[in-house]
């Protein structure tokens, strides 16, 4: 049974200098992890269903208009969970109003913790390595406009891989 995701991709060239910063800090799953904001976290979907899921999503994003995202400074989870992320400071609540209605219908599922949108820059168990992650991110600082989402699928060999983009063409308010 396949297993998807559905993200907002960090466009270039942040997406990839996050990336090789992930990797070269020691976090070896970075590499087959594009630079992301997760709005469905990774769930099985049956084959049968994954056209009921991309009519959903199509739907969703037919309804909603492009924004700004800002992306400043690191944060973290630790003690709950050993990641370091960078931060949103624009567009938190488009992003979780598009992650809310992702997560309907056919992508339905309960979440494990509180929904917080942000880009992972480390997930490891190395103390020392979270804290440099979170030092060395601390001034980081980019904007861009969030013009799509995307359908990803797990490959074990691969990792994760875009196969579907979902325009945002709704009008704004």
């Amino acid at each position: 049974m396949p297993t998807i995701g559905v993200s907002l991709a960090v466009p270039e060239p942040w997406g990839s200098r996050l990336q090789q910063f992930r990797v070269a800090n020691g976090d070896t799953q970075g590499a087959t992890i594009p630079t992301h904001v997760t709005l469905v976290p990774p769930v099985e979907v049956g084959t049968p269903r994954l056209s009921d899921v991309e009519h959903h999503l199509e739907q969703v994003a037919a309804a909603r208009p492009a924004y700004r995202m800002h992306l400043r400074g690191s944060g973290t989870f630790r003690p709950v969970s050993p990641v370091v992320f960078v931060n949103l400071v624009e567009g938190i609540s488009q992003t979780e109003q598009l992650a809310t209605e992702c997560r309907r219908g056919p992508l339905a599922l309960e979440l494990d913790f509180p929904y917080h949108p942000h880009v992972t820059v480390a997930h490891l168990d190395d103390d020392v390595l979270l804290d440099r992650a979170f030092e060395e991110l601390g001034a980081f600082d980019c904007a861009f406009t969030v013009e799509a989402f995307h359908l990803y699928v797990h490959h074990a060999d691969l990792g994760w891989k875009a196969t579907r983009d979902y325009p945002l063409t709704g009008s704004a308010g």
